[in-house]
């Protein structure tokens, strides 16, 4: 029987895989069913991560804000200061608060001077 060689879409399907799989370290760079195992271990992770990103970044902003509230003696808390923010209907979110009150704090206590009064 003769020898019947394959065409080129299963190789180029392969060096794609290959591609996305250059920076891992050892058989998981090399062997293709294990190139295979470990992209779908990647995106899952990425995914997975992305959605982990923002709670994360969420809970820093916050814990920043309650760091520099509590340390002037502003407000006893975080969360009085965001519910007296919304109740003065000054709608700032978190992320921009964490910035304001690392780069310029006397505007965060004019901020929460203008809640008190």
């Amino acid at each position: 029987m003769t020898r019947i060689k394959r065409g080129y879409i299963a190789r180029r399907r392969r060096t794609k895989i290959r591609l996305f799989a250059s920076t891992f370290r050892g058989a998981h760079s090399r062997l293709t069913r294990t190139i295979t195992q470990q992209k779908i271990r990647a995106l899952v992770s990425a995914h997975r991560d992305r959605g982990r990103q923002k709670r994360d970044f969420r809970r820093l902003w916050i814990t920043r804000i309650n760091a520099v509230i509590r340390d002037k003696k502003v407000y006893f808390s975080y969360s009085k200061l965001i519910h007296n923010l919304y109740k003065k209907q000054l709608l700032l979110n978190r992320k921009i608060l964490a910035q304001i009150a690392i780069l310029n704090k006397s505007c965060l206590y004019m901020i929460s001077n203008e809640i008190i009064k």
